[in-house]
Formats: C-alpha cells, sequence, structure tokens
C-alpha cells in the first residue's frame, strides 16, 4: 500500500508539472481571441469559435490595414496574435516582427538573423518559412539553416539558440515548431538531398537536446519497440526501419519531416508523417523504405513510437506524407472514436483511431487519382493497408530513363503542405487540392553530400477531361470518404484554410484572391484581390471587441516557384515552372499581410 501511494504521489507531481507547463500555453489556446501556433490548437482543426464575422454580413468585410515584409519570395503560414502583440514573419533570412495592435501596428522589435545565402541553392522548392510559435514568454522560430532560435516576445531578444542540421549535407528547414509541454517539438527538410529525417525534441527553457527520432535506422534511432510499437495492428518487429532497405541506403534515406505536427494533451502523443524515400529514382531503393511515407504517433516525453502507418510503400512518385494530422473526437459506427484525419499527397483521405493506429476510411478525394486503384481495407488480407498500384502508371515498373505519362496527382500531390480545415459544427473537413498531373521520368543518379539526389525528370499540367483548372476546393466526409461539395479553381489551392463559428470558411488563390464559402454549400460569400498570389494560411483573432480575419500573400512555393525565382525552363522546379507558366498572367512578386474586417 505504501509503495502505492509513493506511485501515486509521484504520478500527481508529474501530473502537476505537466499541468504547469502547458496551462498559460492552453489558456491562450483556448482563447479565440488569439492565434498563438500555426495550426490553431494542437488538434490542427483550424477552426475559430469567433462569430462576429459570419455568412450574413461577410459580404460586407473590407481591408482595416496592411503590412509589408519587404520580402519577395513565397509566404506560407500566417502571423501569430499573442495578447495585443502580432508577431509576423518572413520568408529567408526569416526576418520576424512584432507589432502593437494597441498602436495600429507600430513595430516593437525585429528579428534579422544573418543567414548564409549559400543555404538558398539547397531549399528544395522556394525559401519559404510556415512561421513562428508562441510558449511561455517566447517566440519560436526554426531557420532556414536548421538553427532553432528562441525569442523573448517582449523584446525580440535571443534567450537560446542550437543548430538542428548542416546545410552542407542538405539539411535545411521550411518548416514551424511545435511547442509542447516543456519541449520545442522540430523536423528537418531536404528529401531531394539524401537527408535522413528526424524528429527532435528541445527544452523550451535552454534548448537542450531532449530525443531525437529518426525515420528509418535501427530501433535505437527511430525509438521503436519491436514488440510494442505496431503497424496496422502488428508489432512491427525488430530493426524494421533497417530490413526493407538494401544495404546501407537507409543512411540517406529521406523521409524528412517539415510538415505539421498534431498533439493529443490526453494521450501524450504527438502525430506527423514523413516525407519521400531518397532518391526519387525506385530503381535504386529496391524494398518498402521503412518508415518513410509514414504516419508517426510518438510520445512526447521520450520519443518512443505507440503506432506507425506507412501510406506509400516503396514510393515511386514523390508523395510526401508530412501533411497535417487533424484530430476529431467523431462517432464513428455508432461509438465515440478519437480520430486522425490525413490528406495525403497520394490522394487518398485517410482516418484512422489515433488511439490504435487502426485504418478505418481509405478513399481518393480527388476522381482525378489514378495510380492505384485502392487502398485493401480487409485486415486478412496480405495487401491489408497498401494501395493498389496500377501497373501502366508504376515508375517501377516501366523503369529507369522510361517517360511514365499521364500520372495522377503529380509529384506535389493532391493536396500538399497547405493545410485543411475542420469545423465541429458541420463535421466537414476543407481541403485546398491540387488537380495536377504528371509525367515522369527516373534516371540512375549518384549520391553527394549536399548536392541534388533526385533522380527524374518530370512535367506537370492540369487533370485531362475535367474543368481545366489546376485545383479544387473541397468539402470531405471523413467517415464517409466523400467528397460533399467541389469549387473548381484555375490554379490549384496552396493556401492553408480557416473554418469559423460563424460558418465561413476562408482560403486563398495563387492568383491573389482571399475567398469567403458557405461552410455548408460553398456558395462564395465574398472575395478580395490582394497584393500578390496567396499561399500563405488564414488565421483570425480579435482585438478591441472587433474580430480580424488576416492572410499573407506573396506568390511562391513549389507551385509558383517559376516567379519566385525567376526560372524558366519548363523542367525546372521539380517539374512546376511549366506546368504553373501562365501563373505570371494573374499575379506578380509580393510579401504583404492584409488584414479584414466589418466596417464600423
Amino acid at each position: 500500500m505504501k509503495r502505492l501511494l509513493t506511485v501515486l504521489a509521484v504520478f500527481a507531481l508529474g501530473c502537476s508539472q505537466v499541468a504547469f507547463a502547458n496551462s498559460d500555453l492552453q489558456k491562450k489556446i483556448d482563447d479565440p481571441n488569439q492565434w498563438v501556433l500555426q495550426t490553431g490548437d494542437y488538434a490542427n482543426q483550424r477552426y475559430s469559435k469567433l462569430d462576429q464575422i459570419n455568412k450574413e454580413n461577410v459580404g460586407k468585410m473590407q481591408v482595416s490595414w496592411t503590412f509589408s515584409t519587404g520580402v519577395l519570395r513565397g509566404h506560407e503560414g500566417s502571423p501569430l496574435v499573442v495578447g495585443n502583440m502580432m508577431y509576423v514573419h518572413a520568408p529567408f533570412p526569416n526576418t520576424v516582427f512584432a507589432l502593437d495592435l494597441d498602436k495600429e501596428g507600430q513595430i516593437v522589435w525585429r528579428y534579422e538573423p544573418k543567414q548564409d545565402p549559400d543555404v538558398i541553392p539547397v531549399m528544395c522548392c522556394d525559401t519559404v518559412n510556415r512561421g513562428v510559435a508562441y510558449a511561455d514568454g517566447k517566440i519560436f522560430l526554426h531557420q532556414a539553416d536548421t538553427t532553432v532560435v528562441a525569442l523573448d516576445a517582449k523584446t525580440g531578444k535571443v534567450i537560446w539558440s542550437v543548430k538542428n542540421g548542416d546545410p552542407k549535407k542538405g539539411e535545411t528547414n521550411t518548416a514551424t515548431v511545435l511547442p509542447v509541454k516543456d519541449k520545442v517539438i522540430v523536423g528537418i527538410s531536404g528529401g531531394e538531398f539524401g537527408v535522413r529525417g528526424s524528429v527532435t525534441a528541445y527544452s523550451m527553457a535552454d534548448g537542450k537536446l531532449l530525443w531525437r527520432g529518426y525515420s528509418m535506422g535501427p530501433d535505437s534511432d527511430t525509438l521503436i519497440d519491436p514488440e510494442k510499437t505496431t503497424h496496422l495492428g502488428k508489432p512491427v518487429g525488430k530493426d524494421s526501419g533497417l530490413t526493407t532497405w538494401e544495404g546501407d541506403q537507409w543512411k540517406i534515406g529521406g523521409g524528412t519531416t517539415w510538415g505539421w505536427y498534431s498533439y493529443d494533451p490526453e494521450e501524450n502523443l504527438i502525430y506527423y508523417g514523413s516525407g519521400n524515400p531518397s532518391t526519387w529514382n525506385p530503381s535504386q531503393r529496391p524494398g518498402d523504405n521503412r518508415w518513410s511515407m509514414t504516419i508517426f504517433a510518438r510520445d512526447v516525453d521520450t520519443g518512443m513510437t505507440k503506432w506507425v502507418y506507412q501510406m506509400t510503400p516503396h514510393d515511386e512518385w514523390d508523395y510526401d506524407g508530412v501533411n497535417e494530422m487533424i484530430l476529431t473526437e467523431q462517432k464513428f459506427d455508432g461509438k465515440d472514436r478519437k480520430l486522425l484525419t490525413h490528406f495525403d499527397r497520394n490522394g487518398f483521405g485517410y482516418t484512422l483511431d489515433r488511439l490504435s493506429g487502426e485504418l478505418l476510411v481509405a478513399k481518393k478525394y480527388d476522381p482525378a487519382v489514378n495510380w492505384a486503384t485502392e487502398v485493401v481495407m480487409d485486415p486478412k488480407s496480405e495487401q491489408y493497408g497498401r494501395p493498389q498500384v496500377v501497373a501502366q502508371y508504376s515508375t517501377e515498373q516501366n523503369g529507369e530513363d522510361t517517360n511514365s505519362t499521364g500520372i495522377c496527382p503529380a509529384a506535389l500531390g493532391t493536396k500538399d503542405q497547405q493545410p485543411a480545415a475542420y469545423s465541429p459544427k458541420t463535421e466537414l473537413f476543407y481541403v485546398p487540392t491540387n488537380h495536377v498531373c504528371m509525367d515522369y521520368e527516373p534516371f540512375r543518379v549518384s549520391y553527394t553530400a549536399g548536392q541534388p539526389y533526385v533522380g527524374a525528370t518530370l512535367s506537370m499540367y492540369p487533370a485531362p477531361g475535367s474543368h481545366g483548372g489546376m485545383g479544387n476546393f473541397i468539402a470531405w466526409d471523413n467517415k464517409e470518404g466523400k467528397i460533399k461539395w467541389s469549387l473548381p479553381e484555375k490554379f490549384s489551392v496552396w493556401s492553408g484554410a480557416l473554418a469559423t463559428a460563424g460558418n465561413v470558411v476562408f482560403y486563398g488563390t495563387l492568383e491573389g484572391y482571399l475567398k469567403a464559402v458557405d461552410a455548408d454549400t460553398g456558395k462564395e460569400l465574398y472575395r478580395f484581390k490582394t497584393p500578390s498570389g496567396v499561399i500563405g494560411n488564414v488565421m483570425t483573432y480579435s482585438h478591441g471587441g472587433k474580430q480580424y480575419v488576416a492572410v499573407l500573400s506573396g506568390v511562391g512555393g513549389w507551385a509558383g516557384i517559376g516567379l519566385a525565382a525567376g526560372l524558366t525552363n519548363p523542367n525546372e522546379g521539380l517539374g512546376a515552372v511549366g506546368g504553373y507558366a501562365a501563373l505570371s498572367d494573374y499575379t506578380a512578386l509580393g510579401g504583404t499581410l492584409t488584414v479584414f474586417s466589418l466596417p464600423n
């Protein structure tokens, strides 16, 4: 009994410490007037309870104020609002501005990192950054050169900084970070340079490295327990991150982690996806290449992996699995379930039980998807959970130096990193998508540290036999695996969506429009042309009793790399330059935050 009481006392102490570490941040996350994480909340729902702007009056919305970042490259991510302060970030060199909302956006401080411009050519698809995060009185930034910085939120002073990778080896960063409990969770970019992906936890207080889990390698590196970690309900077995690789290929295996992270406080688990295996030539890396293209559920305190699910074994098309994991509590088959919904680059929308990793739904969320017929859902089948590849579109089966044509989706996926939103009012997911196909020709390539390790030539174009555009904005039912409505767009929708309690959903377009649509029907309620193409994520906040909607515009990213970097060869930008050549007829470079509100 005494031992039990001791254990309970220790447990209670641990819980109080956890609560202490989380209380301030969680309180701010729960306050809809603020926006302290890029994802809005830990569940990645990108939903706001604010309803002053609603579907009845959103048509009256107008520009309230603007702010220029002074950078002419792709602007992904969004500003944060913490109390009366707004924090705005920029692409490389990743300047951060602190603006006082009580003083009409006056600049309180700016952080201007000095980064080596040699980092720029090592960045795959534009010099984007998906934003800063707030916690514990600090602003956290993961720079392009992999420096993780903690800034004093009031003064901008550097409290600590650590180096998370080495750009000379191709390791860079484009992602935000996730502050959780007493840790800051960060990933790494560079799959096109033969980087081995990892997720790292640093101490929020001083930047000390606490744990690191790799995407592939021995169990000691991946933080996988061969008996306790499961894949579709079965133990993964010893060194599962080695046995599906040939020789030492896993050491340059890709599986980078440049997407989004979500967190379930009750389960103490973080969820994220790993990217494509290196190289893009599948013939050079036989096997399933685990654990690239995989959803991970990891314990926050230890980094140990509870479960994994590999969506695209032995990837042949660059269908990175890094897109966001959206956490919901819904009824499924009449039972209350903790769900995880993921819109993968490969064109399938997945719904899983996030406690066990059980696969519940896997359906195409763009009818154009043709590289696979289905994902096998029968647990008794040897193919359970695996996509059924169509030979015609298999770059592996067609072989090296053969141009496989008409593959849908293109390498940038049916959706890239641009995050979807979820409304608990409608129980629908609002998904920005790419309606793009490709031709793909793999070729043999050798690895040299710090040099591109791609091994494929691509061209991209709108999905044939469709509406002629390159994108759709859809509403998705994650329990049925069905599109409820779909809005065609001329170009890919590369902006993150926002859903609100006012039954309005916001998103941006590559031509530069901010659009507002009815959450139930998709009917367009408002549009405004911002100064440049929108690849930023829409956010909302309230200040002085008034609701505002804000979005960064500044064309770029993979889809807009031709404009952003001045590229003209159709095959440059990993095939995107030719596909989006017409974009220059509709928008130009920029770097502007536009803030909207209702008239006084």
